[in-house]
This record gives C-alpha cells, structure tokens and sequence, in this order.
C-alpha cells in the first residue's frame, strides 16, 4: 500500500511542486493550502505524513502542528521560512520530526520524507527480541514499535522513537549530538545538531519522572541510556 503525504502549503506553486515530486517517488498526495481544512483532512482521512508550512493565512501552523500531535502519531515535516534557530526549536518542541527551511530543493524535500516514513515504520522484524531495561521497568519492542514504562506504553514520535533506540542498542555508550543525527536521521542535516536537545527534552518529558535517569547527559560529549540492559 502506498503512502498518503498531505502537503499544507499556502503557495499554490510550491504545493503542485512538491505534489509532483512526491507522486513521482511513489506517494499519494493530498494538498491544502488552509490549515482549518488540514485539521479537517487529518481527521478524516489516512494521512501517513504531513508537510506543513507553519506561516498559513487562516490558521497559525503551529496550531496545525498541535492537531496533528493531539489526533494521533503522524509524522510531521515542517516547511517554513522561518530561519531562527528559536523558530526551528519550538517547532521541534511542539512535535515536529524534521525541519526543512525554504528556500528548499524538492528533492531534499522528498528525501527528508522518505527517512521519516522510514523512521515511522520501524527497521525492526518479527523476530526481534523485546529487550528490557533498569530491571525490567523500560521495556522496548521494536517489532511492535513499542516502548513500556513501568507498565505504561509511552507514545513518542519517529525522531524520539529513533533516539531511544539508538540509544539503547549500547546502553552506557555516550553519543556524541553529532551522531545521533546522522544514526536517527539516516544523513547528515547541517545546523540539526543544535536541536537534538528539543527531541531529547521531549523524550525525556513523556518518560516522566525516571526520564533523567534514561536518557543520561554526559556534559561536553553528548547522551546515553543510563539503565542497564537486564540479562
């Protein structure tokens, strides 16, 4: 089954180009140019990843954003011309899952869309071990795409998926910012770096209380998983 993008864009002439470019790489598209009607679309209909421009006449974008964070787990990437590291960041804070700035190549475009479905999917198989952590409190399955937390499933998003289970792989290994970009976002993205910070805030918020205690700072290096993995 394909993929369904929906493309909220303002700009009739970027909307039919970004439409083009992602119907030749294979997805089914839908297009908007007004986020009421967005939130309306990603109510309605099979949406598997949004392309949202935060700057919408009738509705702000960051609003859309929330919708689609509140109505369910589809990914987000945003489009925006808003170029401050600080606008980037909200963005990243309120959900987002990869940030593209215009002006943009359609090609990156679809490129950064196709590592964050990939992402969503999952990379693990139906033989894939649950493994537990901190004496069984973290739990995480990557055939169901799932992560438990003393009993409660946490629902987290392609990029916090993405830098969980890196981070697990070698619990006690630090990652530098640097590669966790590159091992979550599947190349290299010039500036992300600075934003990992925003993901791992998130991630540690939706961990609740142990999410410190998780997700480890190591000052001056980077992160890693602070529980050991149980035998």
């Amino acid at each position: 089954m394909s993929t369904t993008v929906l493309v909220v864009e303002d700009e009739k002439e970027i909307r039919e180009l970004l439409r083009r470019y992602l119907e030749r790489a294979g997805h089914g598209v839908l297009t908007t140019g007004s986020g009421a009607e967005a939130v309306r679309l990603l109510g309605e209909r099979r949406v598997d990843l949004a392309l949202l421009d935060l700057g919408l006449p009738d509705v702000d974008g960051d609003e859309v954003l929330r919708e689609a964070r509140e109505q369910g787990r589809v990914p987000v990437v945003v489009l925006t011309a808003r170029t401050a590291v600080e606008d980037r960041i909200r963005g990243l804070r309120l959900g987002a899952d990869d940030y593209v700035t215009k002006p943009f190549s359609p090609t990156e475009v679809v490129l950064r869309v196709g590592a964050v479905l990939q992402r969503a999917r999952g990379t693990g198989t139906a033989d894939a071990p649950v493994s537990s952590y901190g004496g069984g409190r973290l739990r995480v399955d990557e055939a169901r795409h799932e992560a438990v937390l003393d009993g409660v499933a946490v629902e987290l998003t392609p990029t916090e998926w993405g830098l969980l289970t890196t981070l697990a792989s070698v619990p006690g290994r630090v990652y530098s910012r640097y590669e966790l970009v590159n091992r979550v976002r599947g190349y290299e993205f010039a500036g992300y770096e600075r934003t990992v910070d925003s993901h791992v805030k998130n991630l540690r918020r939706k961990l609740g209380p142990a999410g410190s205690g998780v997700v480890e700072t190591v000052l001056g290096v980077g992160y890693r998983l602070g529980w050991p993995r149980d035998p």
